[in-house]
């Protein structure tokens, strides 16, 4: 899978448009004003209907800040940022173009507004060393209704949207304060994200970004910091998540950092994340969510959809609640109406190997399908869990619930009974060469088995400073072989 990956990996660097020479078209020259006072949003557009109108080229900011609108990106222009420009999303919503796609998906089956929008152009860029601005906290989130949507973020204002576009890059710019995602590109194919850095805490549903139904996607050397989700991969139509690879990032969630889902309709495949760096938000004021964040590591389908081939590696975890949260679960929601509800997903065929956690929370990781409906085939190897919580005796009895609740990873409650890795409705699943380092008086064991089969512990290590800690318990499961050391 790493070498296909490879191979898709160069074919995005080869789109790339070679800009050197390419013609600029300066927002200056087109009427845009550095008076904030006044909209810019038809100089911009401008600037971009001409340049793609002349086969295409660099759309510059200068160095200031520009008042805007939604403005629409246009087949082969750059949108370039130089170093301290900032282009300010308008805090009034009736500067948004409300926006119904061609493909419809659940969160574009009604009308959205965005700052910068594209739908079916081909090399689109967006680069530069200023600033992104989308003001966000100006809009209030609208109360859910009596409908399967409610708000969700919808009416409030992405900072980008791309849909059905291809070969596209956004490089090095700094993204801040969207009123609801920050960035969402749905269906796109070759699409390039690296060296950005994205800060969210202006607003509720304020993800860093949101990969959603796309082909061939590389994210490498970005710093996501965010209200909500960090790194989101979602299947929100019938379009599947396809052949990504996220690497050499930096995420600071108060929610789930690394998360697939919930969305899962057309599910994930051939998904390779390493060399990644997880941790709570620094000098969170942000009240919203949790404040180490929910997970890590989430790994979930929910409404129908596949979610295998899929290598997680080289990652530290610091102070999360959840390191690792996988679940198979039937919410059977569907993504417009008037569809046949999907039937069960399938998550199968992941491996998870090079991982130091640390966390104080007794919500330990889990693996979790439902009964009827394993998830299937995963792999644990050399991962490093240190467990600071501690557990008593009671803790180690408790019984978890089946649940249909929303899926996040206290969704079992906040007290798991496994002091690693609580695995129920499973089957082959490995753990090699794991680590349980327990540091506080914690007599739950380190791994919990309900309704599991075909197991294996290959060469497990536990060590623990105040207590005496049992490898596993298991109940109605079969099979369960442990090779020591």
């Amino acid at each position: 899978m790493n070498k296909i990956l490879g191979i898709q990996i160069f074919l995005i660097l080869l789109f790339v448009s070679n800009l050197a020479g390419a013609k600029e078209y300066n927002i200056i020259d087109y009427g845009a004003t550095t008076d904030v006072t006044k909209l810019s949003t038809a100089a911009i557009q401008k600037s971009i209907d001409v340049c793609f109108a002349n086969g295409g080229g660099i759309v510059l900011v200068p160095s200031g800040k520009f008042l805007t609108g939604t403005i629409i990106l246009k087949s082969r222009v750059c949108l370039k940022l130089e170093k301290g420009a900032t282009l300010l999303g308008s805090i009034n919503p009736k500067d948004y173009i409300q926006t119904k796609p061609s493909y419809i998906a659940y969160r574009t089956a009604t009308e959205t507004r965005q700052l910068i929008y594209a739908e079916n152009q081909d090399d689109i860029s967006i680069v530069g060393d200023g600033t992104i601005d989308g003001q966000g906290a100006a809009f209030i989130p609208t109360p859910k209704g009596n409908n399967d949507i409610g708000d969700e973020g919808i009416t409030r204002p992405h900072l980008i949207q791309f849909i059905s576009c291809t070969n596209v890059k956004i490089e090095d710019v700094f993204l801040t304060n969207s009123g609801a995602w920050m960035q969402h590109y749905l269906a796109c194919d070759h699409l390039q994200i690296r060296g950005i850095r994205v800060n969210n805490f202006s607003n509720t549903n304020n993800d860093g970004i949101d990969i959603d139904g796309c082909h061939v996607v590389l994210i490498s050397d970005c710093i996501f910091e965010s209200a909500d989700d960090g790194i989101t991969l979602k299947a929100t139509g019938p379009r599947s998540c396809k052949d990504i690879v996220v690497t050499n990032c930096t995420v600071h969630s108060l929610s789930n950092a690394i998360k697939f889902g919930t969305e899962t309709t057309g599910g994930f495949q051939n998904i390779t994340i390493t060399n990644c760096t997880i941790s709570p938000v620094e000098n969170n004021k942000f009240k919203y969510n949790d404040p180490d964040g929910s997970s890590a590591i989430s790994l979930m389908i929910n409404d129908g959809g596949i979610l295998e081939n899929v290598s997680i590696s080289h990652i530290t975890i610091s102070e999360t609640v959840c390191p690792i949260f996988i679940r198979l679960g039937n919410r059977s929601r569907k993504y417009i109406p008037g569809i046949e509800i999907p039937p069960v997903g399938k998550v199968k065929n992941i491996t998870i190997s090079d991982i130091i956690a640390i966390s104080s929370h007794q919500t330990t990781s889990s693996i979790v399908g439902i009964q009827g409906f394993d998830v299937e085939n995963i792999v644990f190897d050399n991962v490093r869990i240190i467990n600071k919580s501690k557990g008593t005796e009671e803790d180690a009895k408790r019984i978890i619930p089946e649940s249909s609740g929303y899926p996040t990873a206290n969704m079992h409650g906040d007290i798991m009974p496994a002091s690693a890795f609580y695995v129920r409705h499973a089957n082959n699943i490995s753990f090699i060469n794991c680590q349980l380092i327990v540091e506080d008086e914690n007599v739950r064991p380190a791994f919990v088995f309900d309704d599991a089969r075909d197991i294996i512990i290959m060469h497990p290590t536990i060590l623990s400073k105040k207590t005496k800690v049992k490898l596993f318990e298991a109940k109605q499961s079969d099979n369960i072989k442990v090779v020591e050391n």
